[in-house]
């Protein structure tokens, strides 16, 4: 979305009552410069002077004695007008005082800073799930935006100083706001089927190659977002409950995961698109690729072209495009591995 496009729907969420208030002040002030002039001859800059003072009520006293019918006039001119007066500058000193004028430039610079994303992920509401998803994707150092359609939670997300979009994410505008044609994957959290269903729906329709999550809260709607085009579908209370199980039949393999994928520890997975290797490592073996004597990290799985995982791949496994390579080893391990196969460096 164009900077001038971002700087047009900011002024319309934030300067319509000030441009109102305007319009009415300037025709209370019009109207009593042109009064006082023409009922009592003054000069413009008297008449002026006469309406400013009429309106503010600061009792300064007439340029000059005042007709009757000079005195009717400035009666029905305060009735009528001062009212107006004092709701225009008690909206102007609300705006900057209250905090609208600061939030005005804060929603401004983050929608600027929204229309830079690259390689993105948008996040489609900031509930328990959501919030979980920010946390996940921040400690990664994946950049991401969240579209949230509740003012108290824009609130909170301009507290934390992350992106956002305020709206409803079913809605194809906000998508587009959010720089769906630039972003790498789509996860809908919001609490009701049927709005992650949309979401979907309007999300494969914007992108067709765009990776999409979704949240789910009954079995039978697994089904209907895999039809509506979600890549993947995730079932929190499924989880929860598989994982409390494992802690009872298979608590250390559980722990074992845990720690695996955790941040605070030396060990990870990490995987690699073999599309984006250099093309002289396409058709070559594992073997032949030596990750493991060369960086230390293990190919402990290829996913393949369908979806199929070959778990403790032979050495022999080809290369090829289409297959994802599943790392583990050290962060440092990780990190030579990486730079070994896509920019040939160790």
């Amino acid at each position: 979305m164009a900077t001038q496009a971002v700087h047009e729907q900011l002024k319309a969420k934030y300067l319509k009552r000030l441009y109102i208030n305007g319009i009415l002040l300037f025709f209370s002030l019009f109207s009593g410069i042109l009064g006082f002039a023409l009922l009592e001859g003054y000069s413009w800059l008297d008449a002026i002077y006469m309406t400013i003072i009429t309106l503010s009520t600061v009792g300064y006293g007439e340029v000059e004695k005042l007709s009757e019918h000079g005195k009717l006039f400035a009666s029905i001119f305060i009735v009528m007008n001062i009212g107006i007066f004092a709701y225009a500058l008690s909206t102007i000193v609300s705006f900057i005082a209250g905090g609208e004028f600061i939030s005005f430039f804060k929603d401004y610079k983050n929608l600027r800073k929204v229309n830079m994303l690259q390689n993105h992920v948008i996040v489609c509401g900031y509930g328990r799930n959501g919030l979980q998803v920010c946390v996940e994707l921040e400690k990664a150092g994946q950049p991401f935006v969240v579209i949230e359609s509740s003012e108290k939670v824009i609130q909170k997300l301009q507290e934390e100083q992350k992106l956002y979009i305020q709206g409803n994410a079913t809605d194809e505008e906000i998508l587009k706001q959010a720089r769906i044609d630039t972003a790498k994957a789509i996860i809908t959290t919001l609490p009701e089927d049927a709005e992650n269903v949309f979401v979907v729906l309007t999300a494969r329709y914007l992108r067709k190659d765009i990776l999409i999550i979704s949240r789910a809260s009954r079995e039978n709607s697994e089904a209907k977002l895999k039809r509506a085009g979600a890549d993947n579908v995730i079932m929190p209370e499924r989880i929860g409950g598989t994982q409390m199980a494992s802690l009872v039949v298979k608590p250390d393999i559980l722990e074992f995961i845990a720690h695996l994928s955790g941040q605070d520890n030396n060990i990870g997975l990490e995987e690699i698109d073999a599309n984006l290797l250099p093309e002289e490592l396409h058709h070559r073996s594992i073997k032949e690729l030596n990750v493991r004597r060369q960086t230390g990290a293990h190919i402990i799985a290829i996913r393949t072209e369908t979806g199929d995982y070959v778990i403790n791949p032979d050495p022999e496994t080809l290369i090829q495009k289409g297959k994802k390579l599943i790392l583990l080893g050290t962060k440092e391990e990780l990190k030579k591995a990486r730079d070994l196969l896509l920019n040939n460096i160790i």
